[in-house]
């Protein structure tokens, strides 16, 4: 005979919902398992082993010889060209972020009206995006060669050259990534502009604001968030720049647009072929990015508040 008390039956019932639950959290883990191995494989192991060569002596082509920190830090810090390619990647970053997002708003408001023509210049302004950034790069060193671009006869009797001089090169190379990418930061800004009710924007009508005053106080500060994911974004992809100017210039005239990804570059697989130093200088340029970025956000957010 069974003298055992019967079950509670809302204890049961919990019992039976929990069940479910935990293969529902089961089925969850599954679902982010492979995104989960995705990050560990391709961020987190990269990252820890750039952290080991960045505190070892570690050439090309003999491997890990022992830690040797601080040593790479310093030969990194030390380097001829460090000074120089930061300079230059901050001017660069500091160029294209500002075209980027004034034109990228600027393109936004030209069609933020959903039209027959509107519709075309959007797409217009997009296809570019289409285009990798290396294929890119290169239909642009055609077109600024003097030798085999179809603008090289008027180049030659103006005396044009896009890529001989410091300046020249910084301005082509801007240009080119401008062209590249305006397109893609207009969709962004539409999409912000887009999310603003229009109700607010009929209030204003209401209360005789002008155009200029609508953009400035009302357009301006709801679109911050847009503004500053656009801004990280812009930033970020500046401060990383490689295969533009690798394509482009190579670095030249006379090592003048060699930027801090670029040297990494140089460091690692041409002239020292140094690993570890190279690592040293993907480690400063990664707490760069994060400082970076993590300013930017804390602007955007003192602003709103």
């Amino acid at each position: 005979m069974d003298v055992r008390a019967p079950s509670h039956p809302l204890r049961a019932a919990m019992r039976g919902r929990a069940r479910p639950g935990g293969r529902r959290a089961l089925l969850g883990w599954l679902y982010a398992a492979p995104t989960a191995l995705f990050v560990v494989a391709l961020f987190a192991v990269p990252l820890l082993l750039v952290l080991k060569m960045a505190v070892s002596r570690w050439p090309l082509l003999t491997g890990d010889q022992g830690v040797n920190a601080p040593d790479n830090f310093v030969k990194a810090v030390n380097h001829r060209f460090f000074t120089d390619s930061v300079v230059f990647t901050v001017k660069y970053t500091v160029l294209a972020t500002v075209l980027l997002l004034a034109l990228g708003l600027g393109l936004a408001l030209l069609v933020q009206e959903s039209s027959r023509w509107n519709n075309l210049l959007r797409a217009s302004f997009l296809i570019p995006s289409a285009l990798g950034l290396a294929s890119a790069s290169l239909l642009f060193y055609v077109l600024y060669s003097p030798y085999a671009s179809p603008l090289a006869p008027v180049m030659e009797r103006l005396g044009l050259t896009f890529l001989d001089s410091p300046t020249a090169a910084l301005v082509s190379t801007t240009f080119l990534i401008v062209w590249r990418y305006a397109g893609f930061y207009m969709v962004l800004m539409l999409v912000g502009l887009q999310g603003i009710p229009a109700d607010v924007y009929e209030a204003a009508r209401t209360d005789g604001a002008t155009r200029w005053q609508t953009f400035r106080k009302v357009t301006l500060p709801l679109l911050r968030p847009t503004l500053a994911l656009t801004t990280v974004l812009c930033v970020t992809g500046s401060l990383l720049a490689f295969e533009q100017f690798y394509i482009l210039t190579k670095g030249g005239p006379d090592n003048s647009t060699v930027t801090v990804v670029q040297l990494i570059y140089l460091v690692a697989f041409q002239g020292q072929n140094d690993l570890g130093v190279a690592a040293a200088l993907s480690v400063i340029v990664l707490v760069a990015l994060v400082l970076v970025n993590a300013l930017q956000l804390r602007a955007f957010r003192s602003e709103e508040s």
